[in-house]
């Protein structure tokens, strides 16, 4: 199966689950986007990663885990997000010591907060973006006005203490798929990526 690299777009806040932030993860070499549900700490863990600037005066979870690695010669060469099950997504670091290669399963937030850490590439499986990516309309006048890192990594909607929607959770189990797959095009070109998330998982379901 072949890979495909991605980037991080963004960060998100959820509008319908309280303390929960869509990561939004694009297709290098293509257009569509892959939103993946994060809890509050990891979002924060990656934002600080993003943000150069930021240093947090004590270590986080993951600069502990890179603090480790570097004091034994542990790199993190890559991380790949390897499969889709009901809705929840696997990864694996690829680790290397003494030119040993040892795999490790990892949460894909945890996955994706080192690899910022260790500049190391994200990828998945061309099957899963197929499955779970979705295309974003972009708005060209929005798009000019987008700040971007020295990395090229945009940091959009990087709210780490909103306060949750008041919108009530929303069950798709008993929507069509032609519903589905409108509600799912509405909530892309309102770029509210964990709705579509959601929505698309289960449509993966059915």
């Amino acid at each position: 199966m072949s890979l495909v690299r991605l980037n991080i777009k963004g960060i998100s806040y959820s509008q319908t689950q309280n303390g929960a932030y869509a990561l939004i993860l694009n297709e290098v070499d293509g257009d569509r986007k892959l939103p993946i549900v994060i809890g509050a700490f990891e979002a924060q863990s990656i934002a600080i990663a993003l943000e150069k600037e930021i240093r947090p005066p004590r270590p986080l979870t993951h600069d502990l885990f890179k603090n480790f690695a570097d004091r034994f010669d542990i790199i993190v060469k890559q991380v790949i997000i390897h499969k889709l099950v009901d809705g929840v997504f696997y990864s694996s670091l690829i680790c290397e010591r003494d030119k040993i290669e040892e795999i490790i399963d990892a949460r894909t937030s945890d996955a994706i907060a080192l690899a910022l850490r260790f500049q190391a590439p994200i990828f998945t499986y061309k099957n899963i973006l197929d499955k779970a990516g979705i295309y974003l309309k972009v708005n060209p006048s929005k798009e000019d006005d987008d700040e971007t890192t020295e990395d090229g990594i945009l940091v959009d909607e990087l709210i780490l203490d909103e306060p949750a929607s008041d919108r009530p959770k929303e069950n798709y189990s008993n929507k069509s798929l032609k519903e589905l797959h409108k509600l799912l095009e509405t909530a892309v070109l309102n770029e509210d990526y964990e709705r579509a998330a959601k929505i698309r998982d289960e449509i993966s379901k059915r």
